[in-house]
C-alpha cells in the first residue's frame, strides 16, 4: 500500500472517530433518566422559596417544585444548594442539570440558558393581618403601612398610594418587617418571599396577602439547546397548572395562589 493510500485511510479513521462520539452524545433528558437522577440546582437561604428547616433538609417552594419535577419523571432527585451568584454557572459547567431558584427571565440571560414555563409567582405585594379590610389600594386611606426606602415596593406604592395613607420608610427590608411585626404600622409593601416568611415564622401577627404591586414570576433555567428536557419540564408546569398544584404550593408557601403564570 503506498503511502498516499495510508494517508486516506488514516484521514477516513479519524474522520469516524470523531463523528462516532458527536452521533452517540446523549441530550440532557436521556442521560437523567439513564442514571434515575435529576441535579437541581436550589436555594437554601432565601425562605419561603428555600431554606433549611428544623430537621437540617432543605424545604420550600423550589424545592417542593424540584420534588414534583423528579415525582413526574420517576427518579431520585438531588438537590444542589446555590446562591445567586453561582446558581446560573452551575447549569452551564454541567453540575446540575436544572435551576430551580427563584429565577427570574430577561433577555440577558435568555443568551446563556433557556427557560422553562413560569412555576411561581414572585411579587411585590402589601400584606397585612386578617382583621385589617384592605383589598386594593384604595382601601388603605387612613391606615399605616411599612415599606423599605427606595426599594422596588416604594416606587410601585408610590403610584398609587391614595391621600390619606401614612408611610413609614425603613432603611432595609429586615428594619420595614420588624416595624411591621412589632405592630408599628397597619400593612407591610414588601416582596413575596420576605411576605411568606413573615406569614411562616410570624403567625401570631395572622398576616395575609391583600393586593399586588408588581409581578415578576419565577423560570426554571435549563442549559441550552437541551429542548427535549425543557419540553419535558414544560409538559410537567402544565399538568400542575391544570390540576391545581401549582396554586396549592404558591398558597402554602406565599399565601396566594400561582394564578396565571405566563409561558
Amino acid at each position: 500500500m503506498d503511502r498516499r493510500s495510508v494517508l486516506s485511510l488514516l484521514s477516513v479513521a479519524v474522520v469516524f472517530g470523531l463523528a462516532a462520539p458527536a452521533a452517540q452524545a446523549a441530550d440532557a433528558l436521556e442521560t437523567i433518566m439513564s442514571r434515575k437522577t435529576i441535579r437541581i440546582a436550589i436555594p437554601t437561604d432565601y425562605p419561603p422559596y428555600g431554606f433549611v428547616g428544623p430537621d437540617l433538609k432543605p424545604q420550600g417552594l423550589d424545592i417542593s417544585m424540584a420534588e414534583l419535577i423528579g415525582q413526574k419523571m420517576g427518579v431520585k432527585v438531588e438537590l444542589v444548594p446555590v446562591t445567586s451568584a453561582n446558581r446560573i454557572p452551575y447549569l452551564q459547567t454541567n453540575k446540575a442539570d436544572l435551576v430551580i431558584s427563584t429565577l427570574g427571565k430577561n433577555a440577558e440571560r435568555e443568551k446563556v440558558l433557556d427557560f422553562s414555563y413560569a412555576y411561581a409567582p414572585f411579587f411585590q405585594a402589601v400584606f397585612g393581618g386578617k382583621a385589617v379590610a384592605v383589598k386594593s389600594a384604595a382601601d388603605m386611606a387612613g391606615k399605616s403601612v411599612a415599606v423599605t426606602r427606595g426599594a422596588m415596593e416604594d416606587q410601585e406604592l408610590e403610584k398609587i398610594t391614595p391621600p390619606g395613607v401614612i408611610v413609614k420608610r425603613y432603611e432595609d427590608n429586615a428594619a420595614t418587617a420588624a416595624a411591621y411585626v412589632a405592630g408599628q404600622t397597619d400593612l407591610v409593601a414588601i416582596s413575596s418571599a420576605a411576605g411568606g416568611t413573615i406569614m411562616m415564622k410570624q403567625p401570631q401577627t395572622n398576616t395575609e396577602f391583600k393586593f399586588l404591586i408588581k409581578d415578576s414570576p419565577c423560570f426554571i433555567g435549563i442549559a441550552k439547546g437541551e429542548d427535549k428536557l425543557r419540553e419535558k419540564v414544560n409538559e410537567i408546569i402544565v399538568a400542575a397548572k391544570k390540576d391545581g398544584t401549582l396554586d396549592a404550593m404558591s398558597k402554602k408557601w406565599l399565601g396566594r395562589e400561582a394564578g396565571d403564570l405566563p409561558q
